[in-house]
Protein backbone atom coordinates (compact mmCIF):
# COMPACT_ATOMS: atom_id res chain seq x y z
CA UNK A 1 0.00 0.00 0.00
CA UNK A 2 0.92 3.32 -0.25
CA UNK A 3 -0.23 5.40 2.58
CA UNK A 4 -0.13 9.20 3.13
CA UNK A 5 0.16 9.72 7.50
CA UNK A 6 -0.46 13.08 8.39
CA UNK A 7 -0.10 13.98 12.01
CA UNK A 8 -0.63 17.11 13.66
CA UNK A 9 2.12 17.64 16.91
CA UNK A 10 4.92 15.89 15.74
CA UNK A 11 5.87 12.39 15.90
CA UNK A 12 9.32 12.49 17.88
CA UNK A 13 10.95 12.40 20.67
CA UNK A 14 8.09 9.67 21.64
CA UNK A 15 7.35 11.03 24.74
CA UNK A 16 3.54 11.17 25.10
CA UNK A 17 1.34 8.33 24.89
CA UNK A 18 0.05 9.26 21.23
CA UNK A 19 3.13 9.55 19.86
CA UNK A 20 4.76 6.13 21.26
CA UNK A 21 1.76 4.52 19.68
CA UNK A 22 1.88 6.11 16.79
CA UNK A 23 5.61 5.63 16.13
CA UNK A 24 5.74 2.43 16.68
CA UNK A 25 2.99 1.18 14.67
CA UNK A 26 4.26 3.36 11.57
CA UNK A 27 8.45 2.36 12.05
CA UNK A 28 6.48 -0.79 11.75
CA UNK A 29 4.03 -0.40 8.72
CA UNK A 30 6.89 1.67 7.04
CA UNK A 31 8.94 -1.61 6.57
CA UNK A 32 6.65 -3.62 4.52
CA UNK A 33 4.56 -0.47 2.58
CA UNK A 34 5.50 3.07 1.19
CA UNK A 35 4.33 5.27 3.96
CA UNK A 36 4.61 9.10 3.08
CA UNK A 37 5.11 10.93 6.50
CA UNK A 38 3.35 14.80 6.53
CA UNK A 39 3.83 16.44 9.65
CA UNK A 40 2.89 19.83 11.49
CA UNK A 41 3.83 21.15 14.98
CA UNK A 42 5.03 23.90 16.65
CA UNK A 43 8.57 24.82 16.00
CA UNK A 44 11.56 23.83 18.57
CA UNK A 45 15.29 23.69 19.26
CA UNK A 46 16.37 20.34 18.49
CA UNK A 47 13.95 18.81 16.42
CA UNK A 48 15.08 15.57 15.65
CA UNK A 49 12.40 14.74 13.09
CA UNK A 50 14.90 14.72 10.27
CA UNK A 51 16.24 11.66 11.75
CA UNK A 52 13.07 9.85 10.56
CA UNK A 53 13.59 10.06 6.73
CA UNK A 54 15.66 7.03 5.90
CA UNK A 55 11.88 5.51 8.02
CA UNK A 56 9.68 6.33 4.84
CA UNK A 57 9.69 7.15 0.98
CA UNK A 58 8.86 10.94 1.51
CA UNK A 59 8.43 13.05 4.38
CA UNK A 60 7.49 16.54 4.53
CA UNK A 61 7.61 18.80 7.54
CA UNK A 62 5.83 21.81 8.78
CA UNK A 63 7.25 23.65 11.87
CA UNK A 64 4.60 26.46 12.86
CA UNK A 65 5.20 29.65 14.80
CA UNK A 66 3.09 28.82 17.94
CA UNK A 67 2.85 30.62 21.12
CA UNK A 68 4.20 28.61 23.94
CA UNK A 69 1.48 26.10 26.12
CA UNK A 70 -0.10 27.59 28.91
CA UNK A 71 1.79 31.24 28.13
CA UNK A 72 0.09 34.72 27.78
CA UNK A 73 0.89 34.16 24.44
CA UNK A 74 -1.17 31.01 24.17
CA UNK A 75 -4.07 32.45 25.65
CA UNK A 76 -4.21 35.45 22.95
CA UNK A 77 -4.32 33.08 20.52
CA UNK A 78 -7.05 31.27 22.36
CA UNK A 79 -9.14 34.13 22.29
CA UNK A 80 -8.50 34.99 18.76
CA UNK A 81 -10.54 31.74 17.83
CA UNK A 82 -12.58 32.26 20.89
CA UNK A 83 -15.82 32.37 18.15
CA UNK A 84 -14.69 29.64 15.58
CA UNK A 85 -16.90 26.99 15.60
CA UNK A 86 -13.84 24.30 15.78
CA UNK A 87 -12.18 23.73 19.40
CA UNK A 88 -8.84 25.58 19.85
CA UNK A 89 -7.23 22.07 20.07
CA UNK A 90 -7.96 21.77 15.53
CA UNK A 91 -7.56 25.66 15.02
CA UNK A 92 -4.22 26.50 16.99
CA UNK A 93 -2.53 23.74 14.64
CA UNK A 94 -4.73 23.35 11.17
CA UNK A 95 -3.23 26.49 9.54
CA UNK A 96 -4.03 27.56 5.64
CA UNK A 97 -0.04 27.26 5.29
CA UNK A 98 -0.39 23.09 6.23
CA UNK A 99 -3.70 23.13 4.13
CA UNK A 100 -1.86 24.43 1.37
CA UNK A 101 1.28 22.40 1.86
CA UNK A 102 -0.89 19.09 1.78
CA UNK A 103 -2.56 20.34 -0.99
CA UNK A 104 0.28 20.52 -2.97
CA UNK A 105 1.51 17.09 -1.69
CA UNK A 106 -1.48 15.17 -2.77
CA UNK A 107 -0.87 16.89 -6.38
CA UNK A 108 2.49 15.19 -6.71
CA UNK A 109 1.72 11.91 -5.59
CA UNK A 110 -1.37 9.37 -5.27
CA UNK A 111 -2.14 7.23 -2.56
CA UNK A 112 -4.23 4.28 -1.53
CA UNK A 113 -5.78 6.00 1.65
CA UNK A 114 -4.68 8.98 3.53
CA UNK A 115 -4.29 8.03 7.63
CA UNK A 116 -5.56 11.08 10.02
CA UNK A 117 -3.56 10.68 13.17
CA UNK A 118 -5.94 12.34 15.91
CA UNK A 119 -8.39 14.38 15.34
CA UNK A 120 -6.41 18.09 15.53
CA UNK A 121 -5.15 16.62 12.40
CA UNK A 122 -8.72 16.84 10.70
CA UNK A 123 -9.14 20.35 10.14
CA UNK A 124 -6.55 20.06 7.36
CA UNK A 125 -7.42 16.95 5.63
CA UNK A 126 -9.40 17.40 1.78
CA UNK A 127 -12.09 15.31 2.70
CA UNK A 128 -13.50 15.32 -1.17
CA UNK A 129 -10.01 13.91 -2.05
CA UNK A 130 -10.54 10.65 -4.34
CA UNK A 131 -8.95 8.66 -1.73
CA UNK A 132 -10.21 6.62 1.46
CA UNK A 133 -9.40 8.30 4.67
CA UNK A 134 -9.09 6.88 8.09
CA UNK A 135 -9.42 8.36 11.26
CA UNK A 136 -6.92 7.22 14.24
CA UNK A 137 -8.29 8.25 17.62
CA UNK A 138 -5.95 7.71 20.27
CA UNK A 139 -9.15 9.33 22.79
CA UNK A 140 -13.02 10.15 22.75
CA UNK A 141 -11.15 14.26 22.89
CA UNK A 142 -14.68 15.32 23.80
CA UNK A 143 -15.10 13.27 26.93
CA UNK A 144 -12.00 14.67 28.16
CA UNK A 145 -12.93 17.96 28.06
CA UNK A 146 -16.04 17.08 29.89
CA UNK A 147 -14.08 15.07 32.91
CA UNK A 148 -12.14 18.80 32.84
CA UNK A 149 -15.34 20.32 33.08
CA UNK A 150 -16.80 17.96 36.10
CA UNK A 151 -13.53 17.91 38.17
CA UNK A 152 -12.58 21.39 37.38
CA UNK A 153 -13.25 24.31 40.39
CA UNK A 154 -12.16 27.49 39.48
CA UNK A 155 -15.46 29.11 37.59
CA UNK A 156 -13.40 30.27 34.36
CA UNK A 157 -11.63 27.58 33.89
CA UNK A 158 -14.86 25.57 34.46
CA UNK A 159 -16.74 27.61 31.84
CA UNK A 160 -13.83 27.26 29.49
CA UNK A 161 -13.62 23.70 29.95
CA UNK A 162 -17.59 23.28 29.20
CA UNK A 163 -17.33 25.39 26.04
CA UNK A 164 -14.16 23.22 24.46
CA UNK A 165 -15.98 19.96 25.20
CA UNK A 166 -19.50 21.39 23.27
CA UNK A 167 -17.17 22.40 20.52
CA UNK A 168 -14.78 19.21 20.29
CA UNK A 169 -18.42 16.79 20.50
CA UNK A 170 -19.49 18.69 17.80
CA UNK A 171 -15.68 18.59 15.68
CA UNK A 172 -15.52 14.94 16.83
CA UNK A 173 -18.96 13.83 15.21
CA UNK A 174 -18.60 15.44 11.99
CA UNK A 175 -15.35 14.64 11.14
CA UNK A 176 -15.20 11.11 11.88
CA UNK A 177 -18.49 11.13 9.74
CA UNK A 178 -16.41 12.28 7.15
CA UNK A 179 -14.00 9.41 7.39
CA UNK A 180 -14.78 5.98 5.42
CA UNK A 181 -13.31 3.92 8.50
CA UNK A 182 -12.28 4.96 12.21
CA UNK A 183 -9.69 3.51 14.50
CA UNK A 184 -10.24 3.06 18.52
CA UNK A 185 -8.08 2.27 20.88
CA UNK A 186 -10.65 0.43 23.02
CA UNK A 187 -14.16 -0.66 23.39
CA UNK A 188 -15.17 2.17 25.93
CA UNK A 189 -14.01 4.15 22.64
CA UNK A 190 -15.29 2.54 20.35
CA UNK A 191 -18.94 1.87 22.38
CA UNK A 192 -18.97 6.09 22.34
CA UNK A 193 -18.35 7.17 18.99
CA UNK A 194 -21.25 3.66 17.72
CA UNK A 195 -23.99 6.27 19.03
CA UNK A 196 -23.53 7.94 15.97
CA UNK A 197 -21.19 6.10 13.83
CA UNK A 198 -21.92 2.95 11.97
CA UNK A 199 -20.45 -0.22 13.76
CA UNK A 200 -18.91 -1.65 10.68
CA UNK A 201 -17.08 1.83 10.15
CA UNK A 202 -15.01 1.54 13.69
CA UNK A 203 -12.09 -0.87 14.68
CA UNK A 204 -10.60 -1.22 17.66
CA UNK A 205 -6.51 -1.30 17.26
CA UNK A 206 -5.06 -2.35 20.76
CA UNK A 207 -2.40 -0.59 23.04
CA UNK A 208 0.62 -2.12 22.82
CA UNK A 209 4.02 -2.19 24.64
CA UNK A 210 7.77 -2.92 23.54
CA UNK A 211 7.93 -6.37 25.31
CA UNK A 212 11.93 -6.56 24.33
CA UNK A 213 12.41 -2.93 25.93
CA UNK A 214 10.54 -3.34 29.00
CA UNK A 215 11.62 -6.00 30.54
CA UNK A 216 11.58 -7.38 33.96
CA UNK A 217 14.73 -6.76 35.85
CA UNK A 218 16.45 -8.58 38.64
CA UNK A 219 17.02 -5.02 40.35
CA UNK A 220 16.30 -4.79 43.84
CA UNK A 221 13.24 -2.38 44.86
CA UNK A 222 13.66 0.52 46.93
CA UNK A 223 11.34 -0.05 49.86
CA UNK A 224 8.29 1.98 50.20
CA UNK A 225 8.77 3.65 46.72
CA UNK A 226 6.50 4.62 44.23
CA UNK A 227 6.46 6.33 40.96
CA UNK A 228 4.16 7.61 37.93
CA UNK A 229 5.60 8.61 34.40
CA UNK A 230 3.70 10.81 31.79
CA UNK A 231 3.84 13.99 30.12
CA UNK A 232 3.67 16.74 33.17
CA UNK A 233 2.32 19.06 30.39
CA UNK A 234 -1.04 17.17 29.95
CA UNK A 235 -3.25 18.57 32.42
CA UNK A 236 -5.08 14.88 33.20
CA UNK A 237 -1.49 14.26 34.26
CA UNK A 238 -1.09 17.20 36.74
CA UNK A 239 -4.87 16.81 37.98
CA UNK A 240 -3.96 13.43 39.19
CA UNK A 241 -0.85 14.09 40.87
CA UNK A 242 -2.39 16.70 42.68
CA UNK A 243 -5.25 14.93 43.64
CA UNK A 244 -2.85 12.27 44.89
CA UNK A 245 -0.61 14.10 46.87
CA UNK A 246 -3.50 16.34 49.07
CA UNK A 247 -6.30 13.32 49.59
CA UNK A 248 -4.32 9.91 48.68
CA UNK A 249 -0.44 10.37 50.08
CA UNK A 250 -1.24 11.66 53.76
CA UNK A 251 -3.52 8.61 54.08
CA UNK A 252 -0.40 6.21 53.08
CA UNK A 253 1.93 8.08 55.20
CA UNK A 254 -0.22 6.85 58.57
CA UNK A 255 0.86 3.88 58.08
CA UNK A 256 4.14 4.25 55.91
CA UNK A 257 5.50 7.51 57.00
CA UNK A 258 8.70 7.12 55.09
CA UNK A 259 6.75 6.58 51.42
CA UNK A 260 8.19 8.34 48.37
CA UNK A 261 7.20 9.13 45.32
CA UNK A 262 9.07 9.81 42.09
CA UNK A 263 7.17 11.36 38.86
CA UNK A 264 9.13 11.04 35.60
CA UNK A 265 7.82 13.16 32.42
CA UNK A 266 8.48 16.31 30.79
CA UNK A 267 7.83 19.78 31.64
CA UNK A 268 6.46 20.16 35.13
CA UNK A 269 4.96 23.15 35.86
CA UNK A 270 5.87 25.59 38.48
CA UNK A 271 3.09 24.81 40.62
CA UNK A 272 3.75 21.31 40.71
CA UNK A 273 7.74 21.83 41.09
CA UNK A 274 6.15 23.91 44.29
CA UNK A 275 4.22 21.34 45.67
CA UNK A 276 7.40 19.12 45.65
CA UNK A 277 9.44 21.74 47.10
CA UNK A 278 6.91 21.96 50.13
CA UNK A 279 6.34 17.83 50.45
CA UNK A 280 10.06 17.07 50.39
CA UNK A 281 8.74 13.06 49.73
CA UNK A 282 8.11 14.06 46.07
CA UNK A 283 10.87 13.84 43.41
CA UNK A 284 10.41 15.41 40.06
CA UNK A 285 12.95 14.35 37.68
CA UNK A 286 11.53 15.91 34.22
CA UNK A 287 12.00 14.41 31.16
CA UNK A 288 14.44 11.61 31.36
CA UNK A 289 15.79 9.25 28.30
CA UNK A 290 14.93 6.08 29.19
CA UNK A 291 12.25 5.66 31.77
CA UNK A 292 13.43 1.87 32.43
CA UNK A 293 16.10 2.03 35.74
CA UNK A 294 13.12 4.72 37.64
CA UNK A 295 10.29 1.44 37.21
CA UNK A 296 12.73 -1.06 38.05
CA UNK A 297 13.86 0.68 40.92
CA UNK A 298 10.77 1.67 42.61
CA UNK A 299 7.83 -0.88 44.52
CA UNK A 300 4.62 0.60 43.08
CA UNK A 301 3.48 2.47 40.17
CA UNK A 302 -0.01 4.62 40.82
CA UNK A 303 -1.84 6.01 38.11
CA UNK A 304 -4.51 8.15 39.93
CA UNK A 305 -6.07 9.80 36.88
CA UNK A 306 -9.42 11.72 37.35
CA UNK A 307 -9.61 12.63 34.04
CA UNK A 308 -8.85 10.86 30.52
CA UNK A 309 -9.56 9.19 27.34
CA UNK A 310 -8.33 6.23 25.05
CA UNK A 311 -5.85 3.79 26.98
CA UNK A 312 -2.51 4.59 29.32
CA UNK A 313 0.42 2.97 27.42
CA UNK A 314 2.11 4.05 30.55
CA UNK A 315 0.15 1.20 32.54
CA UNK A 316 1.05 -1.73 29.33
CA UNK A 317 4.80 -0.30 29.90
CA UNK A 318 5.24 -0.73 33.22
CA UNK A 319 3.26 -4.38 33.37
CA UNK A 320 5.54 -5.31 30.86
CA UNK A 321 8.11 -5.01 33.60
CA UNK A 322 6.42 -6.86 36.22
CA UNK A 323 5.55 -3.86 38.10
CA UNK A 324 2.56 -3.89 40.44
CA UNK A 325 0.33 -1.00 39.61
CA UNK A 326 -2.30 1.11 41.27
CA UNK A 327 -4.81 2.85 39.34
CA UNK A 328 -8.00 4.42 39.08
CA UNK A 329 -10.95 2.82 36.38
CA UNK A 330 -10.42 6.09 34.53
CA UNK A 331 -6.93 5.43 34.46
CA UNK A 332 -7.09 2.05 33.33
CA UNK A 333 -9.65 2.88 30.89
CA UNK A 334 -10.00 0.94 27.97
CA UNK A 335 -7.09 -2.07 28.79
CA UNK A 336 -7.89 -5.47 28.71
CA UNK A 337 -6.95 -5.87 32.22
CA UNK A 338 -8.80 -7.42 35.54
CA UNK A 339 -9.06 -5.70 38.59
CA UNK A 340 -7.64 -7.79 41.41
CA UNK A 341 -5.74 -10.23 38.60
CA UNK A 342 -3.44 -7.52 36.56
CA UNK A 343 -4.12 -4.85 38.39
CA UNK A 344 -5.51 -3.39 41.68
CA UNK A 345 -8.26 -0.46 40.95
CA UNK A 346 -9.38 1.98 43.45
CA UNK A 347 -11.54 4.82 42.92
CA UNK A 348 -11.93 6.66 45.87
CA UNK A 349 -8.95 8.41 48.16
CA UNK A 350 -9.02 5.66 51.17
CA UNK A 351 -9.26 2.48 48.78
CA UNK A 352 -6.49 3.64 46.54
CA UNK A 353 -4.69 4.38 49.70
CA UNK A 354 -5.46 0.66 51.57
CA UNK A 355 -4.28 -1.07 47.86
CA UNK A 356 -1.17 1.00 47.45
CA UNK A 357 -0.17 0.24 51.36
CA UNK A 358 -0.92 -3.48 50.84
CA UNK A 359 1.45 -3.61 48.34
CA UNK A 360 4.10 -1.55 49.60
CA UNK A 361 4.18 -3.92 53.05
CA UNK A 362 3.59 -7.39 51.50
CA UNK A 363 6.00 -8.04 48.31
CA UNK A 364 4.81 -11.43 47.84
CA UNK A 365 1.64 -9.98 46.29
CA UNK A 366 3.55 -7.50 44.26
CA UNK A 367 5.49 -10.45 42.64
CA UNK A 368 2.18 -12.21 41.90
CA UNK A 369 0.77 -9.45 40.56
CA UNK A 370 3.04 -8.17 38.17
CA UNK A 371 4.05 -11.00 36.89
CA UNK A 372 0.36 -11.89 35.73
CA UNK A 373 0.02 -8.66 34.21
CA UNK A 374 3.36 -9.35 32.42
CA UNK A 375 1.90 -12.63 31.28
CA UNK A 376 -0.96 -10.71 29.45
CA UNK A 377 0.75 -8.27 27.79
CA UNK A 378 3.31 -10.44 26.22
CA UNK A 379 1.04 -12.81 25.34
CA UNK A 380 -1.38 -10.47 23.60
CA UNK A 381 -0.28 -6.75 22.80
CA UNK A 382 3.43 -6.37 21.23
CA UNK A 383 3.45 -3.84 18.92
CA UNK A 384 4.98 -6.01 16.43
CA UNK A 385 1.09 -8.10 16.48
CA UNK A 386 -0.62 -4.64 17.29
CA UNK A 387 0.93 -3.30 13.38
CA UNK A 388 -0.35 -5.96 11.83
CA UNK A 389 -3.74 -5.75 12.45
CA UNK A 390 -3.67 -1.79 11.81
CA UNK A 391 -1.86 -2.47 8.40
CA UNK A 392 -4.69 -5.30 7.29
CA UNK A 393 -7.62 -2.43 8.45
CA UNK A 394 -5.98 -0.25 6.11
CA UNK A 395 -5.83 -2.97 3.29
CA UNK A 396 -9.84 -3.68 4.07
CA UNK A 397 -10.61 -0.27 3.89
CA UNK A 398 -8.62 -0.02 0.54
CA UNK A 399 -10.43 -2.67 -1.30
CA UNK A 400 -13.40 -1.76 -0.14
CA UNK A 401 -13.79 1.69 -1.15
CA UNK A 402 -11.28 0.95 -4.09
Amino acid sequence: MKILWVKAGGLVPPDTGGKIRSYNIIRRLAKHHAVTFFSFYAAHENDVHEQLRPIFQQMTLVPLDLPPPKGAGEFLDYVAHLFSREPYNLTKYCRPLVRNRLHDLLQEETYDVILCDFLATAGVIPWDWPCPKVIFSHNVEAVIWQRHYEVARNLLWKALSRYEWKRMAAAERKYLQKADHVLAVSENDREVFAKFLDPQKLTVIPTGADMEFFQPTTDKEMPDSLVFTGSMDWLPNEDGIFYFANEILPLIRQQVPGVTLCIIGRKPSRRLQDLAARLHNIQLTGWVEDVRPYLAERAVFIVPLRIGGGTRLKIFEAMSMAKAVVSTSIGAEGLPVKGGEHILLADNPARFAECTVRLLTNAPQRLKLGQAARHLVEENYSWDTVSRSFAQVLQNVVERTG
